[in-house]
């Protein structure tokens, strides 16, 4: 039987920082999810913010409450790293879908935290993206080796297969809120494809655009009032915004690091993490870390191709690169106001040194009241290399 021990709770403040604009977020509590290099690779909410999934690098997925930070349980079953988590539409909100590089697709039921689907690939494939869309949301793309599979999830039968588009792995696929008939697909070979995926699905007929970001893609995103525009981050640390209807790039921000850099007083911006949209306007931040774990939230003016200084810093609660951001500002996925609970917390954050983060803004009394946990965490051999770019 393994060795289960007692999660450690730490609280910690906010570094001192030099003085500008920015808000400053302190640490309201630091839960370490597992022991040794094992860390944390996603972090997505229940869309009533009652539960939130975190994946691991363990190839499990636990679940907290995002408000109280109460372990509610964890999933186990994937044999390769999971490359993307999400929860169910609203009409499943219990069950949680996973991806994997072992080449499955499951589900999860999160009140019980047991399998209850499973869809396979393919003989040595892997997924490393998915998601659902058509008219009722029982279609299920899947990003794969330079292939596009769809299922009908109702079924689980496979409907289709996109392999001439990407001739390289396909690292996302969204369907675009809104208009779930049409797919982004995101590779390793630098293309962002729009299909149509209404009628039948062929690479040749319901291919409608193509764009060319020219170096290889790690995540894409989309915002605006009718979100018709997209953000692109690649493996090279780039950042780029396309109008994917008029198929045209609003700006390419090569150097996105350094005018990240040169935009505040603290460490060299050493990687982007995300982008954040907070569901209005045109209003869009990328979120750029250090290596020693501080991030900051920095404005994009994607019309005249720059990068302001941070409207908020969060530093002092992790030691290492930083993979995730929940924010839990703005509204539910499906348009509904947050719950009262939440409306304190900035948001979550999750990284390379195993521990998730709950900020705070800093004047907030909360910072300074010590937390308990009664998680657990089950101590698991250390199997895997840190590759942030190639996490496949």
């Amino acid at each position: 039987m393994e060795e289960v021990a007692e999660m450690e709770v730490e609280e910690e403040r906010l570094r001192s920082a030099p003085a500008d604009s920015a808000k400053r977020f302190g640490l309201r509590n630091s839960i370490q999810t597992n022991f040794g290099d094992d860390y944390v690779f996603q972090i997505v909410p229940k869309e009533d913010w009652t539960s939130m999934a975190v994946s691991l690098s363990t190839n499990a997925i636990k679940l907290y409450s995002p408000v109280t930070a109460q372990y509610q349980g964890e999933c186990r079953g994937h044999s390769g790293s999971i490359n993307d988590i999400s929860f169910s539409v609203s009409s499943t909100p219990h069950v949680l879908h996973s991806c994997s590089s072992d080449g499955t697709i499951r589900a999860w039921d999160t009140r019980t935290f047991q399998q209850v689907s499973c869809i396979t690939a393919g003989p040595s494939q892997e997924v490393f993206s998915f998601s659902f869309g058509g008219s009722n949301d029982n279609l299920l793309a899947a990003g794969c080796k330079s292939q596009i599979l769809f299922w009908d999830w109702r079924n689980k039968r496979q409907v289709a297969c996109l392999e001439d588009s990407h001739v390289d792995d396909v690292t996302q696929v969204h369907f675009i809120p809104g208009r779930q008939d049409k797919l982004v697909s995101a590779s390793v070979d630098g293309l962002m494809c729009i299909f149509n995926t209404g009628g039948s699905i062929n690479d040749e007929d319901e291919l409608d655009s193509v764009l060319n970001v020219e170096t290889s893609i790690g995540k894409v995103g989309f915002f605006g009032d009718k979100f018709q525009k997209i953000w692109c981050l690649t493996h090279i640390e780039s950042l780029s915004v396309w109008d994917w209807e008029e198929g045209r790039c609003e700006t390419n921000l090569l150097e996105a690091r350094g005018l990240a850099s040169d935009s505040w007083s603290l460490d060299n911006v050493d990687y982007l993490v995300d982008c954040h949209y907070p569901g209005e306007g045109e209003k869009l931040w990328v979120i750029g870390g250090t290596k020693a774990g501080t991030l900051g939230y920095f404005g994009v003016d994607y019309r005249g191709g720059s990068i302001s200084s941070p409207e908020a810093i969060l530093g002092g609660g992790h030691t290492d690169v930083v993979r995730c951001v929940l924010p839990m500002s703005g509204s539910r996925r499906d348009g509904g106001p947050l719950p009262s609970s939440t409306t304190s917390v900035f948001g979550w954050t999750g990284g390379e040194d195993g521990r998730l983060c709950c900020w705070l803004s800093d004047e907030a009394t909360e910072i300074d009241r010590s937390w308990t946990s009664s998680a657990l965490a089950i101590k698991q051999p250390n199997t895997r290399k840190k590759n942030r770019h190639h996490p496949y």
